[in-house]
This record gives C-alpha cells, sequence and structure tokens, in this order.
C-alpha cells in the first residue's frame, strides 16, 4: 500500500484545499457549534459550490469536482476547530 499522506495530511487533495479555502477561517462562520461534525458537510458544499460558480461547465469543473472528492472533510473541520481553540477564541 502507498502513503498518499502529504505535509501531514491525509493526502495532498485535503491540504490544498485547506491552505486555499479553510486555512485561518472562523469556523462560526459555517456554522461550528462545538464540534467538527457540525461544519463537515457545510466546508464540503461550500468548496463545491465555489467551483460551480466559478468554472465553466466542462473538463475543468469535471476535474475539479474530482479533486475534491478526494478531501477528507472531517480533517480540515477538525483543523479548523482545533486552530480557533488554540488561538483562545472559543
Amino acid at each position: 500500500m502507498q502513503d498518499k499522506t502529504y505535509n501531514g495530511w491525509t493526502n495532498y487533495a485535503t491540504w490544498r484545499v485547506n491552505l486555499e479555502m479553510f486555512d485561518g477561517l472562523n469556523p462560526h462562520e459555517m456554522g461550528w457549534r462545538g464540534s467538527a461534525w457540525d461544519i463537515e458537510d457545510t466546508i464540503h458544499e461550500w468548496a463545491a459550490e465555489f467551483i460551480y460558480e466559478t468554472t465553466s461547465e466542462g473538463v475543468a469543473r469535471d476535474y475539479a469536482l474530482a479533486f475534491l472528492s478526494e478531501v477528507n472533510w472531517l480533517e480540515i473541520a477538525q483543523h479548523m476547530v482545533a486552530d480557533y481553540c488554540e488561538e483562545g477564541a472559543a
């Protein structure tokens, strides 16, 4: 089995989406109420909506959506919550 971790994340897709879309974001802005599970689906839906709004229909959109299917959304949500709590803002 090949190790697909990247910079301490599950994989490259998870690392990149977190870095480009969610790094430093206040989890309360995504509906967080105390658990990472509160925002896991929300951040996934937000990212997919961003793709639909910023790319035209076609191959590029299909590739972008396929890339999102590789993301570990719970890992990003947990990271957002942990970062927010570490800053003492909770």
